[in-house]
């Protein structure tokens, strides 16, 4: 069997421990919705961009076009920002997460300077091991080396506080996270604690089916309940609660994996996974907007916050109006035209940061709109030292207070 080039069977075979779930995960859910109030619901939507400017169809694109094709990516993303915008005001914008091993300063820099103009953020992506399994201690040393690269020299990613080390979501290259692909595309087994350990507050990486590196829990917001020293840590887990008291970092933030049942080949039904992406290939109507509802990934005890995390692959070129053009922007005034017409929900957009931050104020049981709190506990380092607001205590306290919040029980 070739693993680069599965069969169907292979595929199906490495989709039964989250297929044989799915019923049952679904049947709770549709209990769950019956049993709550129909208040009106905040949808908050977040797009995991995998950008990664070198990709083309045959090797890796030189530095020249790498720039033009990042340049051209920010004319259409401030083309989309100046259009569609939530209920709140706030534009239209992706995460990207920028492959660490690809590394060059001239784009970090144009990225940094659409950040500084709120047409997205920078969060960390990484392919490793991808000729020979790589070790811990170069996964550290890289992620250490990059994180403090792109926060001292471009002011990207985020703090706790002012005087905290780099913190930042992660989305792993090939799906590999934790050493989920059988040692390909990583290596390390130990990957998530270091990933706790270089501050990693939340992996975006999920959901990867029908690939051998998805794990049988689906449409949650959970934390890992396996040690972070074994692989796959994330196989199981407990999903984040309203009032729980401490959260285990990094938690897993998945996006909907759900059925489509419309699909047909040949006038026979042929059921087709969502899995969130957007590309060319894919329906972009209201009935897919509530396949995704239909995922209801929340925390639990905060049914009228649910989040809607979003995927795709920044320079896909045949996927571009899906993502950040003409198409997205139909879809997404579609979606928003008709929460305000039912009065069913409000949409929000929010970058990766601002979503868990969210996540983090629903947990310790804050109310009203999820947008009050985009900058509840990570504060990006490109705003002014001046907006981080410090406890009057000394310096070695406040470090107390980070380690605390990255405690991993």
């Amino acid at each position: 069997m070739n693993e680069n080039h599965p069969t169907t069977l292979t595929k199906l075979r490495w989709s039964l421990p989250w297929l044989t779930r799915y019923p049952f995960w679904r049947l709770r859910e549709i209990l769950s919705r019956n049993s709550n109030d129909k208040r009106p619901q905040n949808l908050v939507f977040i797009v995991a961009n995998h950008f990664e400017p070198s990709w083309q169809d045959k090797g890796f694109a030189d530095l020249k076009t790498q720039i033009e094709k990042v340049k051209a990516w920010r004319v259409k993303a401030k083309a989309v920002a100046d259009v569609l915008k939530d209920s709140e005001g706030h534009s239209f914008r992706h995460t990207y997460f920028f492959p660490i091993e690809q590394y060059y300063r001239e784009v970090l820099d144009i990225l940094s300077e659409m950040q500084n103009e709120d047409l997205g953020e920078v969060e960390i992506h990484l392919h490793h091991g991808i000729k020979e399994r790589d070790t811990a201690e170069n996964l550290r040393r890289m992620l250490i080396e990059m994180r403090d690269m792109f926060a001292e020299e471009h002011k990207l990613l985020s703090r706790v506080d002012a005087v905290s080390h780099p913190v930042y979501a992660f989305v792993h290259g090939n799906l590999a996270l934790a050493n989920s692909a059988g040692g390909a595309y990583c290596g390390v087994d130990n990957e998530m604690r270091i990933l706790a350990e270089t501050g990693c507050y939340a992996d975006m990486t999920l959901p990867t089916a029908p690939d051998k590196t998805q794990v049988p829990v689906l449409n949650a917001i959970y934390e890992c309940e396996n040690s972070f020293d074994d692989a796959i840590p994330h196989r199981s887990g407990n999903n984040l609660k309203v009032g729980q008291g401490d959260i285990r970092f990094p938690f897993i933030f998945t996006g909907p994996l759900v059925f489509n049942w419309t699909e047909k080949t040949r006038s026979i039904p042929a059921p087709r996974i969502d899995d969130g992406v957007l590309a060319e290939n894919q329906q972009m109507d209201l009935a897919r907007f509530e396949r995704w509802c239909s995922a209801n990934i929340r925390v639990e005890g905060k049914e009228d916050w649910i989040f809607i995390k979003l995927y795709c692959h920044g320079f896909f070129a045949y996927d571009t109006d899906s993502m950040m053009g003409e198409r997205a922007v139909r879809f997404f005034n579609e979606v928003i035209e008709n929460g305000e017409r039912t009065g069913d929900y409000k949409v929000h957009f929010a970058t990766a940061r601002e979503a868990c931050n969210m996540v983090i104020a629903a947990v310790e049981g804050k109310e009203g709109s999820p947008g009050k709190f985009r900058n509840y506990r990570f504060k990006s380092i490109m705003k002014k030292a001046g907006d981080f607001v410090l406890k009057k205590t000394s310096q070695v306290a406040a470090f107390a207070t980070l380690l605390e919040a990255f405690a991993v029980i």
